[in-house]
């Protein structure tokens, strides 16, 4: 079972590195967002440590996914990200749900696959 994980492992990974660096480095162009979003963007990071806080939060738990290491940590630190990547494209950016689908069901396959790994909080 743990080897059907590699790869949406490897794939959650990259992406939370490198769109994570991209908050960094603006390396990547960002598309352009509808107006609601712009709205619910400029308040959230007016704050001026919060995109500081989130991008170095997936860029560190994309790490561990890469390196193959606490990868139980890293899912339970990635869900409310991943939540919030989702319903972020669900109510404010609707020609962007796709990517939030699949980000979400990347993650929930690795979820269910890590399943022994994060029961412990369920108990």
């Amino acid at each position: 079972m743990q080897s059907l994980s590699i790869i949406p492992r490897i794939l959650l990974g990259l992406i939370f590195v490198v769109f994570g660096l991209n908050g960094f480095f603006h390396f990547l162009k960002v598309p352009a967002v509808p107006v609601s979003a712009q709205n619910y963007l400029s308040c959230l990071f007016s704050a001026p440590y919060f995109l500081y806080l989130v991008k170095g939060s997936e860029v560190f738990f994309g790490f561990l996914l890469l390196w193959g290491r606490w990868i139980g940590f890293a899912l339970v630190g990635l869900a409310p990200i991943v939540i919030n990547i989702f319903l972020f494209h669900f109510f404010l950016d609707p020609d962007g749900v796709q990517v939030g689908g699949v980000i979400l069901g990347v993650w929930g396959i690795l979820f269910a696959t890590n399943w022994s790994r994060v029961s412990c909080l369920f108990n």
